[in-house]
Protein backbone atom coordinates (compact mmCIF):
# COMPACT_ATOMS: atom_id res chain seq x y z
CA UNK A 1 0.00 0.00 0.00
CA UNK A 2 1.26 3.47 -0.89
CA UNK A 3 0.71 6.38 1.46
CA UNK A 4 0.18 9.67 -0.36
CA UNK A 5 1.25 12.84 1.44
CA UNK A 6 0.45 16.18 -0.20
CA UNK A 7 3.10 18.67 0.81
CA UNK A 8 2.86 22.40 0.05
CA UNK A 9 6.40 23.59 -0.63
CA UNK A 10 6.53 26.04 2.27
CA UNK A 11 9.37 26.48 4.72
CA UNK A 12 7.22 25.25 7.63
CA UNK A 13 6.13 22.12 5.77
CA UNK A 14 9.70 21.37 4.75
CA UNK A 15 11.00 21.68 8.31
CA UNK A 16 8.21 19.45 9.61
CA UNK A 17 9.06 16.87 6.96
CA UNK A 18 12.74 16.87 7.89
CA UNK A 19 11.95 16.33 11.56
CA UNK A 20 9.50 13.45 11.12
CA UNK A 21 11.13 11.52 8.28
CA UNK A 22 13.93 8.99 8.34
CA UNK A 23 15.56 8.19 5.02
CA UNK A 24 16.76 4.68 4.37
CA UNK A 25 20.46 4.69 3.50
CA UNK A 26 21.19 4.31 -0.21
CA UNK A 27 17.57 4.81 -1.25
CA UNK A 28 17.29 6.86 -4.45
CA UNK A 29 14.77 9.68 -4.78
CA UNK A 30 12.76 9.51 -8.02
CA UNK A 31 10.87 12.58 -9.25
CA UNK A 32 7.98 11.92 -11.66
CA UNK A 33 7.23 14.96 -13.83
CA UNK A 34 3.86 15.04 -15.58
CA UNK A 35 2.86 16.09 -19.08
CA UNK A 36 0.49 18.79 -20.30
CA UNK A 37 -2.94 17.16 -20.17
CA UNK A 38 -2.99 16.17 -16.51
CA UNK A 39 -1.42 16.74 -13.11
CA UNK A 40 1.19 14.62 -11.39
CA UNK A 41 -1.04 12.12 -9.62
CA UNK A 42 -3.26 11.50 -12.67
CA UNK A 43 -0.24 10.94 -14.92
CA UNK A 44 1.78 8.65 -12.66
CA UNK A 45 -0.83 6.85 -10.54
CA UNK A 46 0.02 3.48 -12.13
CA UNK A 47 3.79 3.83 -11.54
CA UNK A 48 3.96 5.09 -7.97
CA UNK A 49 3.08 1.80 -6.29
CA UNK A 50 5.80 -0.16 -8.08
CA UNK A 51 8.47 2.51 -7.64
CA UNK A 52 7.71 3.29 -3.99
CA UNK A 53 8.76 -0.24 -3.01
CA UNK A 54 12.36 0.62 -3.84
CA UNK A 55 12.62 4.41 -4.10
CA UNK A 56 11.53 7.63 -2.46
CA UNK A 57 8.96 8.92 -4.95
CA UNK A 58 8.06 12.59 -5.41
CA UNK A 59 5.26 13.69 -7.75
CA UNK A 60 5.25 17.48 -8.24
CA UNK A 61 2.59 19.57 -9.93
CA UNK A 62 4.37 21.92 -12.33
CA UNK A 63 3.56 25.62 -12.38
CA UNK A 64 -0.06 26.30 -13.39
CA UNK A 65 -1.02 22.67 -12.85
CA UNK A 66 -2.65 21.35 -9.70
CA UNK A 67 -2.26 24.05 -7.06
CA UNK A 68 1.11 25.36 -8.26
CA UNK A 69 1.38 29.03 -9.23
CA UNK A 70 4.00 31.71 -9.79
CA UNK A 71 4.03 35.48 -10.06
CA UNK A 72 7.11 35.30 -12.28
CA UNK A 73 6.70 36.00 -15.99
CA UNK A 74 9.05 33.20 -17.08
CA UNK A 75 7.36 30.31 -18.88
CA UNK A 76 10.26 28.13 -20.02
CA UNK A 77 10.92 24.46 -19.21
CA UNK A 78 14.19 25.59 -17.61
CA UNK A 79 12.27 27.76 -15.14
CA UNK A 80 9.95 24.86 -14.38
CA UNK A 81 13.03 22.73 -13.67
CA UNK A 82 14.41 25.38 -11.33
CA UNK A 83 11.12 25.42 -9.43
CA UNK A 84 11.06 21.64 -9.08
CA UNK A 85 14.66 21.65 -7.82
CA UNK A 86 13.87 24.44 -5.34
CA UNK A 87 10.84 22.55 -4.03
CA UNK A 88 12.95 19.41 -3.59
CA UNK A 89 15.55 21.37 -1.66
CA UNK A 90 12.86 22.57 0.71
CA UNK A 91 11.83 18.97 1.26
CA UNK A 92 15.39 17.93 2.06
CA UNK A 93 16.08 15.98 -1.13
CA UNK A 94 19.78 15.88 -1.92
CA UNK A 95 19.86 13.88 -5.15
CA UNK A 96 17.27 12.43 -7.49
CA UNK A 97 16.53 10.81 -10.82
CA UNK A 98 14.10 12.85 -12.92
CA UNK A 99 11.48 11.01 -14.98
CA UNK A 100 9.59 13.23 -17.41
CA UNK A 101 6.62 12.49 -19.65
CA UNK A 102 5.94 14.60 -22.76
CA UNK A 103 6.10 18.27 -21.65
CA UNK A 104 7.62 16.97 -18.43
CA UNK A 105 10.44 15.53 -20.52
CA UNK A 106 11.48 19.05 -21.49
CA UNK A 107 11.51 19.92 -17.79
CA UNK A 108 13.46 16.76 -16.92
CA UNK A 109 16.15 17.75 -19.42
CA UNK A 110 16.62 20.85 -17.27
CA UNK A 111 17.72 18.63 -14.40
CA UNK A 112 20.96 16.67 -14.22
CA UNK A 113 19.78 13.06 -14.43
CA UNK A 114 17.23 12.57 -17.17
CA UNK A 115 14.90 9.66 -17.81
CA UNK A 116 12.65 10.95 -20.56
CA UNK A 117 9.58 9.30 -22.07
CA UNK A 118 7.52 10.69 -24.88
CA UNK A 119 9.41 13.97 -25.23
CA UNK A 120 10.91 15.19 -28.48
CA UNK A 121 13.87 17.54 -28.16
CA UNK A 122 15.27 19.59 -25.28
CA UNK A 123 13.98 22.44 -27.43
CA UNK A 124 11.45 21.73 -30.17
CA UNK A 125 12.37 23.14 -33.60
CA UNK A 126 9.55 25.12 -35.13
CA UNK A 127 9.50 22.90 -38.22
CA UNK A 128 9.06 19.81 -36.03
CA UNK A 129 6.18 21.44 -34.20
CA UNK A 130 4.49 22.49 -37.43
CA UNK A 131 4.80 18.97 -38.88
CA UNK A 132 3.32 17.52 -35.71
CA UNK A 133 0.32 19.83 -35.85
CA UNK A 134 -0.33 18.94 -39.49
CA UNK A 135 -0.11 15.24 -38.63
CA UNK A 136 -2.61 15.63 -35.79
CA UNK A 137 -4.91 18.02 -37.65
CA UNK A 138 -4.58 20.93 -35.20
CA UNK A 139 -3.98 24.60 -35.91
CA UNK A 140 -1.95 25.22 -32.75
CA UNK A 141 -0.63 23.46 -29.67
CA UNK A 142 -3.13 25.37 -27.57
CA UNK A 143 -5.99 24.01 -29.69
CA UNK A 144 -4.64 20.48 -29.33
CA UNK A 145 -3.61 20.46 -25.66
CA UNK A 146 -6.11 22.91 -24.15
CA UNK A 147 -9.46 21.63 -25.47
CA UNK A 148 -12.53 23.55 -24.38
CA UNK A 149 -15.17 20.92 -25.12
CA UNK A 150 -15.76 17.18 -24.91
CA UNK A 151 -15.07 16.60 -28.60
CA UNK A 152 -11.67 18.28 -28.36
CA UNK A 153 -10.71 16.30 -25.25
CA UNK A 154 -11.82 13.03 -26.86
CA UNK A 155 -9.65 13.85 -29.89
CA UNK A 156 -6.68 14.59 -27.62
CA UNK A 157 -6.97 11.24 -25.86
CA UNK A 158 -7.45 9.48 -29.19
CA UNK A 159 -4.20 10.99 -30.48
CA UNK A 160 -2.34 9.98 -27.33
CA UNK A 161 -3.44 6.36 -27.09
CA UNK A 162 -2.77 3.30 -29.24
CA UNK A 163 -5.99 1.70 -28.05
CA UNK A 164 -9.00 3.87 -28.85
CA UNK A 165 -10.53 3.54 -25.40
CA UNK A 166 -11.47 7.23 -25.29
CA UNK A 167 -14.46 6.55 -27.55
CA UNK A 168 -16.04 4.63 -24.67
CA UNK A 169 -15.72 7.44 -22.13
CA UNK A 170 -19.14 8.92 -21.25
CA UNK A 171 -19.46 12.64 -21.92
CA UNK A 172 -20.00 13.42 -18.24
CA UNK A 173 -16.59 11.91 -17.38
CA UNK A 174 -14.86 14.08 -19.96
CA UNK A 175 -16.78 17.16 -18.80
CA UNK A 176 -15.56 16.56 -15.26
CA UNK A 177 -12.02 16.10 -16.54
CA UNK A 178 -12.16 19.44 -18.34
CA UNK A 179 -13.25 21.16 -15.13
CA UNK A 180 -10.66 19.45 -12.95
CA UNK A 181 -7.62 19.46 -15.23
CA UNK A 182 -7.90 22.16 -17.90
CA UNK A 183 -7.56 25.57 -16.27
CA UNK A 184 -5.03 28.44 -16.19
CA UNK A 185 -5.44 28.48 -19.96
CA UNK A 186 -3.61 31.75 -20.58
CA UNK A 187 -0.57 30.70 -18.57
CA UNK A 188 -0.49 27.22 -20.07
CA UNK A 189 -0.67 28.62 -23.59
CA UNK A 190 2.39 30.70 -22.70
CA UNK A 191 4.14 27.55 -21.44
CA UNK A 192 3.55 25.95 -24.83
CA UNK A 193 5.16 28.91 -26.56
CA UNK A 194 8.20 28.39 -24.35
CA UNK A 195 9.09 24.97 -25.78
CA UNK A 196 9.22 25.97 -29.46
CA UNK A 197 12.33 27.67 -30.84
CA UNK A 198 13.57 28.46 -34.33
CA UNK A 199 15.27 25.70 -36.28
CA UNK A 200 18.53 27.66 -36.10
CA UNK A 201 18.43 27.91 -32.31
CA UNK A 202 17.59 24.21 -32.01
CA UNK A 203 20.43 23.12 -34.31
CA UNK A 204 23.04 22.86 -31.55
CA UNK A 205 23.22 19.30 -30.27
CA UNK A 206 22.41 19.04 -26.55
CA UNK A 207 25.20 17.78 -24.31
CA UNK A 208 24.65 15.73 -21.15
CA UNK A 209 27.13 13.91 -18.93
CA UNK A 210 24.41 11.71 -17.43
CA UNK A 211 23.07 8.45 -18.80
CA UNK A 212 19.68 9.01 -20.40
CA UNK A 213 16.88 6.56 -21.10
CA UNK A 214 14.41 7.39 -23.87
CA UNK A 215 11.38 5.18 -23.23
CA UNK A 216 8.86 5.37 -26.07
CA UNK A 217 5.52 3.97 -27.14
CA UNK A 218 6.14 2.18 -30.43
CA UNK A 219 2.88 3.51 -31.87
CA UNK A 220 3.27 7.10 -30.68
CA UNK A 221 1.86 9.47 -33.32
CA UNK A 222 2.50 12.62 -31.28
CA UNK A 223 6.27 12.25 -30.91
CA UNK A 224 7.00 9.46 -33.36
CA UNK A 225 9.69 6.78 -33.17
CA UNK A 226 11.45 8.66 -35.96
CA UNK A 227 11.75 11.69 -33.68
CA UNK A 228 12.91 9.43 -30.86
CA UNK A 229 15.69 8.01 -33.04
CA UNK A 230 16.79 11.50 -34.08
CA UNK A 231 16.88 12.58 -30.45
CA UNK A 232 18.99 9.58 -29.48
CA UNK A 233 21.40 10.40 -32.29
CA UNK A 234 21.65 14.00 -31.07
CA UNK A 235 22.25 12.96 -27.48
CA UNK A 236 25.01 10.54 -28.43
CA UNK A 237 26.41 7.56 -26.57
CA UNK A 238 24.98 8.58 -23.20
CA UNK A 239 21.44 7.93 -24.44
CA UNK A 240 19.67 4.61 -24.93
CA UNK A 241 16.30 4.13 -26.63
CA UNK A 242 13.74 1.47 -25.71
CA UNK A 243 10.35 1.10 -27.34
CA UNK A 244 7.23 -0.53 -25.93
CA UNK A 245 4.90 -2.26 -28.37
CA UNK A 246 1.15 -1.70 -28.52
CA UNK A 247 1.45 1.70 -26.85
CA UNK A 248 1.09 5.27 -28.00
CA UNK A 249 2.08 8.58 -26.42
CA UNK A 250 0.38 7.61 -23.13
CA UNK A 251 2.68 4.62 -22.79
CA UNK A 252 2.84 4.72 -18.97
CA UNK A 253 -0.98 4.40 -18.82
CA UNK A 254 -1.42 1.86 -21.63
CA UNK A 255 1.43 -0.49 -20.65
CA UNK A 256 2.10 0.41 -17.00
CA UNK A 257 3.76 -2.85 -15.94
CA UNK A 258 6.14 -2.94 -18.90
CA UNK A 259 6.90 0.76 -18.48
CA UNK A 260 7.64 0.39 -14.76
CA UNK A 261 9.85 -2.65 -15.40
CA UNK A 262 11.92 -0.83 -18.03
CA UNK A 263 12.26 2.21 -15.81
CA UNK A 264 13.23 0.18 -12.74
CA UNK A 265 15.85 -1.77 -14.70
CA UNK A 266 17.46 1.49 -15.79
CA UNK A 267 17.43 2.96 -12.28
CA UNK A 268 18.90 -0.21 -10.79
CA UNK A 269 21.64 -0.20 -13.40
CA UNK A 270 22.52 3.37 -12.49
CA UNK A 271 22.70 2.54 -8.80
CA UNK A 272 24.89 -0.50 -9.42
CA UNK A 273 27.39 1.64 -11.27
CA UNK A 274 27.75 3.69 -8.07
CA UNK A 275 28.83 6.80 -9.93
CA UNK A 276 27.87 10.31 -8.80
CA UNK A 277 26.54 11.11 -12.26
CA UNK A 278 23.97 8.34 -12.03
CA UNK A 279 21.69 10.49 -9.90
CA UNK A 280 20.71 14.10 -10.00
CA UNK A 281 22.26 16.63 -7.65
CA UNK A 282 19.40 19.02 -6.98
CA UNK A 283 20.22 20.43 -3.58
CA UNK A 284 22.78 21.02 -0.89
CA UNK A 285 23.72 18.01 1.22
CA UNK A 286 21.07 16.97 3.72
CA UNK A 287 20.53 13.99 5.99
CA UNK A 288 16.77 14.57 6.00
CA UNK A 289 14.45 12.07 4.38
CA UNK A 290 11.10 10.44 4.94
CA UNK A 291 9.37 7.12 5.46
CA UNK A 292 10.53 4.78 2.68
CA UNK A 293 7.08 3.48 1.69
CA UNK A 294 5.44 6.82 1.01
CA UNK A 295 4.90 8.71 -2.22
CA UNK A 296 4.66 12.47 -1.99
CA UNK A 297 2.93 15.01 -4.15
CA UNK A 298 3.78 18.64 -3.60
CA UNK A 299 2.84 22.06 -4.89
CA UNK A 300 5.31 24.73 -5.97
CA UNK A 301 3.11 27.74 -5.22
CA UNK A 302 5.80 29.64 -3.30
CA UNK A 303 8.72 28.95 -5.60
CA UNK A 304 10.38 31.98 -7.15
Amino acid sequence: MVNWDKLPATADAAEATKKEAKREAGRLSVVLIHGFAGDGIFTWVLQVGALAKHYDVYVPDLLFFGGSTSGDALRTPAFQAECVAAALRRLGVERCAAVGFSYGGFVAFGMAEVVCTGCSLPSMPRSTGEAMLRRLGAASFAELLLPDDVAGLRSLFAAGAYRKWSRWFPDFVLKDYLKLMIFNRKERAELLEGIVVSDKDAAAAPSFQQDILLLWGENDIVFTMELASKLKEQLGQKASLRSISKAGHLVMLERPRVFSRCLTEFLQQQQQQQQPRSTTTTAAASEAGRRPTSARAFEARVIE
